[in-house]
């Protein structure tokens, strides 16, 4: 069994070096007497908006949507929307043997067309910033048109493949 003067060289022997440390630590010079300055004020920083919330800008010139009554109808007319709205980011030639990433997101609309919910089917293995270059696309393109003669669900599911320059094609137009 230790003994008391066992158990204090072990602690001094643990707890010596951490107290030097401290002591060792130099100390700011003692401000000089004279009159108190006012603190400046502390701004926290403005908080920043998520990326996937930020809505990407429409380009102009996009035209309004039809009213559709077919789901597939509402595909088809989601997938034209997404090139014309995405012209750089975009592709309308075959689509390559080797793609970079494939991403799938499924849709919900509201009654006037416009997005209401985007979820990730398949999150790409490879080149995970298409990710949010296939939901930034979706913003820009919507409002996909009037869906309230269409039976619900109100959803589509759209299949992006991206190439290696990170320009996409749907799926729906190959």
């Amino acid at each position: 069994m230790p003994t008391i003067d066992r158990m204090k060289r072990a602690a001094r022997w643990l707890i010596g070096p951490l107290l030097a440390g401290c002591a060792a630590t130099p100390r700011a010079p003692e401000p000089a007497p004279g009159p108190a300055r006012p603190a400046p004020p502390v701004t926290a920083p403005a908080p920043q908006p998520s990326p996937a919330v930020v809505a990407a800008p429409k380009p102009a010139g996009l035209p309004a949507p039809k009213a559709v009554r077919t789901h597939e109808e509402l595909r088809r007319q989601a997938a034209e929307r997404l090139v014309m709205a995405n012209p750089e980011g975009s592709f309308m030639t075959q689509a390559p043997t080797h793609v970079l990433s494939v991403v799938v997101l499924e849709v919900e609309v509201k009654s006037d067309g416009s997005v209401r919910r985007v979820n990730v089917v398949r999150k790409p293995r490879f080149a995970p910033e298409t990710l949010q270059l296939a939901i930034d696309a979706i913003h820009r393109a919507a409002p996909f048109g009037d869906v309230r003669r269409m039976p619900e669900p109100w959803k589509f599911t759209e299949t992006f493949l991206f190439e290696e320059d990170r320009r996409f094609k749907p799926l729906s137009l190959n």
